[in-house]
Order: structure tokens, then C-alpha cells, then sequence
């Protein structure tokens, strides 16, 4: 990439090194980090320096991850699941703090702090939950539609770890459900028999997509669209000042 080229950093974050790579090389930077994200690199800078193995919960290779990682690496750890939990190890017991990827599902990740809780009962985190809301609001949504659907379609990309965590909730409900990018993936045997299908989509997905999906599945026979609220999402983050 040339010197004055522009390069934007996306809502996952980049790791202080990626900063400063792109500072040497002279890129003009645009900063879309979400400020959540913000938020998680700012306290593992904080545990970091104040002594403490810094546990992450979350997926190796993930974005996020990686830019959280890249903050305090010499202290920092990786855990994934209960297994990671049971076999972690640390210098000193009485200093340890947690952090969360914020797309990740909330029960799951509620089932690993009270894991490290409970092997270092000393253990803190912050004030406040690292899943970002709307991660939050979206896993509540699903959990009530898939008692009623037959089906549920989670409108995201593969790579979308909020989305995949989605169709997991659906399906350790009960109930069969799919992650599609697009609206020509739907399937038209997945609505055989079906009569009652939960449309949701992961956190930066475009509405454009939704509607593209009903009017797929409006192709196989008429369709009654009814929206499910379970909340109101009224946070509003501003853009970054590269593109005010």
C-alpha cells in the first residue's frame, strides 16, 4: 500500500502493532472501531499494567481477539472454553482479571466467568458487560422467537461470529435454524412443512438483506410478516471524525 494511501480500521479493532505499522508507512487511517471494542483494549491495558494475567474469553483467530491480544500480549491469555479454564495456569492466583470478545453468546460466556470465579475466586472484571448490546438484545430476541418458530433463518456472514452464535441459540433451543449471506441460499426444502419461520439478522447486517430473504421466501407461498420486539435500541455512536 503506498505512503497517503487510506486504510480503515474496522468495528473488530487492530492490535497497537497494526497502529503503528500503518503510522510508519504513512496511511491516512480511518478509525471504525466500535467503541466497545474501545472500551475491552482500554481495560486490558489497565489489568496489564497493574500486575494482573489478563484472561480473554473469546475465539482464537477472531478480529477482535487478535487487536485485544495485541494490547498486552506478554500478559494476556486465551480461553475458548471450560476445558481452557480447568487447565489454566497463572504466576500468581490473587491476580487475575477476565475480559470478554464482545460478540460472543451470553449464557456461554456467563458459564466461563463463573468457571475462572470459582478456580480464582479472586478474580475480576469490569464494571460493566463487555457484550456489546446488541449482540445482547439480538441473542434475547432469538431465544423467544425459536419457542414459537419451526424455523429460524439468521441473515450474516460465516465469518460473523455474532451471527453464528445466533442459529447456535436456536438450535440449543430446539429448534432447526440456518445462517445464509445471501436470500438465493434459503433453500427451498427447508420451508417444507413449515409454517411459522424467525427472520433475524446479525449486528451489522444491512435491513436491505432481511427484506431480500422474506421476499425469497415469499417465492414459495404468501407470507404474514410480524415483527417480534423484545427491545428498543436507541444508542447511537458517532462516525469518526475522518468522515464527519
Amino acid at each position: 500500500m503506498p505512503r497517503g494511501a487510506t486504510v480503515v480500521f474496522s468495528a473488530h479493532g487492530v492490535s497497537p502493532s497494526v497502529r503503528r505499522d500503518a503510522a510508519e508507512r504513512g496511511l491516512n487511517v480511518v478509525d471504525a472501531t466500535c467503541p466497545l471494542v474501545t472500551k475491552v483494549h482500554q481495560e486490558a491495558r489497565k489489568y496489564a499494567a497493574a500486575g494482573d494475567t489478563v484472561v480473554l474469553i473469546g475465539h482464537a483467530g477472531h478480529e477482535e481477539v487478535e487487536g485485544t491480544l495485541g494490547e498486552a500480549p506478554e500478559r494476556t491469555v486465551l480461553v475458548e472454553d471450560l476445558q481452557d479454564v480447568d487447565n489454566l495456569q497463572v504466576d500468581d492466583p490473587t491476580r487475575v482479571a477476565y475480559l470478554t470478545q464482545t460478540t460472543l453468546a451470553v449464557d456461554e460466556t456467563t458459564a466461563l466467568i463463573d468457571a475462572l470465579r470459582n478456580k480464582f475466586p479472586g478474580a475480576r472484571g469490569p464494571g460493566t458487560a463487555d457484550i456489546c448490546y446488541a449482540t445482547t438484545n439480538r441473542q434475547a430476541a432469538v431465544s423467544e422467537i425459536a419457542e414459537r418458530a419451526q424455523l429460524i433463518i439468521v441473515v450474516g456472514s460465516a465469518n460473523s461470529s455474532n451471527s453464528r452464535r445466533l442459529v447456535e441459540i436456536a438450535i440449543r433451543s430446539g429448534t432447526t435454524a440456518y445462517l445464509v449471506d445471501r436470500a438465493d441460499e434459503v433453500e427451498p426444502d427447508w420451508l417444507d412443512g413449515v409454517s411459522v419461520i424467525g427472520l433475524t439478522a446479525g449486528a451489522s447486517a444491512p435491513l436491505v438483506l432481511v427484506d431480500e430473504v422474506i421476499a425469497r421466501i415469499g417465492e414459495y407461498g404468501p407470507v404474514d410478516v410480524v415483527e417480534h420486539t423484545v427491545t428498543r435500541e436507541t444508542v447511537r455512536f458517532t462516525l469518526p471524525p475522518e468522515v464527519r
